[in-house]
């Protein structure tokens, strides 16, 4: 990500900014499909087994915050 920050901040091209955003989620894909494939395969076999848990790291900020502001929207 840092790569993507460094390129808008030297004012490189619109086409150099959107593939390097295009590779990082790309590799960030493959990285959770690599994760599920094997989960994946034993379902398809009939297989039992429990998911692992898996963070992202912003997924928290924006619930909590989603969370807080409904609840005081409903009271």
């Amino acid at each position: 990500m840092d790569d993507v920050i460094d390129l808008i901040a030297t004012g490189g091209s619109p086409n150099d900014i959107s593939d390097k955003m295009k590779e990082i989620l790309y590799a960030k894909a493959a990285e959770r499909i690599d994760i599920a494939r094997p989960y994946i395969a034993n379902a398809m076999f009939g297989q039992e087994f429990e998911y692992p848990e898996v963070q992202d790291e912003y997924e928290n900020e924006v619930v909590d915050e989603y969370e807080t502001d409904t609840e005081e929207e409903s009271e």
